[in-house]
């Protein structure tokens, strides 16, 4: 699926975000080593934030009911609290939370296994939260979950999967990292974790990137209709 100008837009300053933090924490001789220079640092998702927030406020939810940046904190059940990436609160009740994610190579296996444990587990911990009542609403919020992820060789090449005592899910087998999180997307929405999931793909190129949505039930703009439609309707 094609992506939008404004798309591409934000995924160029994500790879220039996360170039310039790389080459700054090198050259200020930071302990953090590899990629992950580039993502401690914050900011590389702030882009995707602003599309988001715009499309929020096209969609006529007041500024004031969306939050970013600061005190984005959420209570949990499993921990005191979780920090997400975007927020609409309207009289003191949560009608969204958004996680943002990413992953560039070459560590993709590193990585994996990671970002599908924080998947679900910060879904899991939200939503017995709202059980709970600790969300300050009764309406049940709108859970969105975003994945950009770098396409080059490592992230499309086809991953041996261990079977010491039992069979893996077929669609595993000689599944890439691509085709594991495209699957890690679908099944999140599909088990109900969140409301709603975008995945899509970008070589690395801060200037002129190929950003590839694999699934237009993953697509940004679905993600966006569902979101603004149902944030409208608690706002």
């Amino acid at each position: 699926m094609e992506a939008s100008n404004a798309l591409v837009d934000a995924v160029r300053s994500y790879w220039r975000v996360r170039l310039v933090q790389g080459d700054r924490q090198g050259s200020n001789g930071d302990k953090d080593s590899g990629e992950r220079r580039s993502v401690t640092g914050g900011q590389h998702v702030d882009a995707f934030i602003d599309l988001i927030c715009q499309h929020l406020s096209d969609a006529g939810v007041p500024e004031s009911c969306i939050h970013r940046g600061g005190a984005m904190e959420l209570p949990g059940y499993y921990r005191p609290e979780k920090k997400w990436d975007l927020l609409v609160i309207r009289d003191s009740a949560l009608a969204c939370a958004v996680e943002l994610e990413s992953q560039a190579g070459p560590s993709f296996g590193n990585n994996f296994n990671n970002r599908v444990e924080e998947a679900v587990g910060n879904a899991q911990d939200l939503w017995t939260a709202f059980r709970e009542g600790r969300l300050g609403t009764t309406r049940a919020p709108w859970l969105g979950y975003l994945f950009l992820l770098e396409d080059c060789d490592g992230s499309s090449s086809p991953v041996k999967v261990s079977e010491p005592h039992f069979a893996v899910d077929p669609v595993f087998v000689g599944a890439s990292y691509k085709q594991r999180y495209e699957l890690l997307c679908r099944r999140l929405v599909l088990e109900r974790l969140y409301s709603g999931a975008c995945f899509m793909t970008s070589t690395r190129d801060p200037e002129n990137p190929t950003v590839t949505q694999p699934d237009p039930d993953l697509s940004f703009q679905r993600f966006i209709d569902q979101l603004t439609g149902y944030v409208k309707c608690s706002i």
